[in-house]
């Protein structure tokens, strides 16, 4: 088993994940996909929304690069082709007509995007089966599964981690923020995401370096001795909570 598949199964162990973790990279040149094993290039029409479904559902290594047929907007805001100012000026104007109330406001939400660096194609596929070197890997989940991630994280080594809401187009909540700024990234997905990505109307997203994974499940596994793990335990709301609570904090004084 690679360490790729090591730690995808470590996750979907621990987290009880119901679809696969993604590995991501993206390529400066699209000739690097001839090097990668098993990869289907996406040829039909698509939007990026589709492409971690394929991933983590389906379970294919899919490329798509700039010159197949996916949505020229997508293109434009994963660094696939150059972001031209009649393309953004042109999207407000159909943006107005559907999530923005104008076109100003909706140049307001572009001026948000974040900028992903430019490249020829994209890579996608399960984390198990990993061809490549991944640079991203994403995890979507309930919210509880997305939160003990995050907190497994912070039993190693503590931060904050913020997330953003852009809107239409939360893709960039979560893949464009974490190649624009490097950092781990929370993101509620889009009505785009669940009506074509069929993202789950009880999943959210978290997009991280790969070289992060082990802190996590060295995390996971330390709060798991302490009694906090997933499924998360149900107390419930008129039960004393004194017999659990003096489990997990038996130094704790009764109030």
């Amino acid at each position: 088993m690679s360490r790729w598949a090591e730690r995808s199964e470590a996750l979907k162990t621990r987290l009880k994940l119901r679809t696969e973790p993604i590995a991501f990279r993206r390529l400066a040149d699209a000739a690097e996909l001839k090097g990668i094993e098993g990869v289907i290039r996406w040829s039909q029409g698509c939007v990026f929304c589709q492409i971690p479904y394929m991933a983590r559902v389906a379970k294919l290594t899919v490329a798509v690069t700039s010159e197949d047929e996916l949505n020229h907007r997508c293109k434009r805001v994963h660094g696939l082709v150059e972001s031209l100012d009649e393309d953004v000026e042109e999207e407000c104007r159909r943006l107005s007509r559907t999530w923005m109330p104008s076109p100003e406001e909706a140049m307001r939400q572009q001026r948000y995007y974040p900028v992903v660096p430019p490249g020829q194609a994209i890579v996608a596929g399960p984390l198990g089966r990993a061809a490549f070197e991944p640079d991203m890997v994403m995890v979507f989940g309930n919210p509880a599964q997305i939160m003990m991630l995050l907190c497994g994280m912070q039993k190693v080594r503590y931060e904050r981690f913020d997330f953003t809401f852009i809107g239409e187009g939360a893709c960039m909540d979560s893949f464009g923020r974490y190649y624009a700024t490097g950092k781990t990234s929370v993101a509620i997905p889009c009505y785009g995401e669940r009506a074509l990505g069929q993202v789950a109307d009880d999943e959210i997203v978290v997009a991280l370096p790969p070289e992060e994974l082990d802190r996590v499940i060295e995390g996971l596994d330390t709060l798991a001795k302490s009694g906090f793990g997933y499924p998360i335990s149900v107390i419930g709301g008129f039960t004393d909570p004194n017999p659990f609570l003096a489990q997990v904090y038996p130094d704790r004084r009764r109030h």
